[in-house]
């Protein structure tokens, strides 16, 4: 049996308090699916609001901004303090800095190609004796070695 479902139909308003509530979510990180469910939207009606209205989309982006900069300046204030390990991601992540890993590898050996050929031949010839050596099974009589 079918029962119907209650339809209400939301309005999509870009009013103070809905951008407010977009500034606030973006300006902790939300994205997405997140932002709009932080801000009491369904995410349809948020991707629907951002088309309708360019001001959301606006909203979203100032909060970014605002809460990537309150962060940037806890980060550069504790550099400036002396923290050091702040200060390194400052470098790393704001100006592309790379700390030098200082590998010096120095090989001063001459390779003789006919010495190196030399020296694989004899370990070719040990290995081959070796397994001819192995694979002769040893005479039980003096009879089987006359008869060959």
């Amino acid at each position: 049996m079918f029962q119907s479902l209650p339809l209400t139909i939301r309005e999509v308003k870009a009013t103070e308090a809905r951008l407010n509530a977009i500034y606030d979510a973006a300006k902790l990180g939300l994205k997405g699916d997140s932002l709009a469910l932080s801000a009491g939207m369904l995410p349809d009606e948020y991707r629907q609001l951002c088309i309708l209205d360019p001001v959301a989309e606006m909203a979203e982006q100032k909060g970014r901004a605002d809460g990537e900069r309150e962060l940037s300046q806890v980060m550069h204030k504790a550099a400036l303090e002396g923290d050091a390990k702040a200060a390194l991601e400052i470098l790393k992540h704001q100006h592309g800095w790379v700390a030098k890993q200082a590998i010096s590898v120095e090989v001063d050996q001459r390779i003789s190609i006919t010495s190196a050929l030399a020296a694989a031949n004899e370990r070719a010839l040990e290995f081959i004796e070796a397994e001819t050596i192995q694979a002769r099974p040893a005479p039980k009589h003096a009879n089987n070695n006359l008869l060959g």
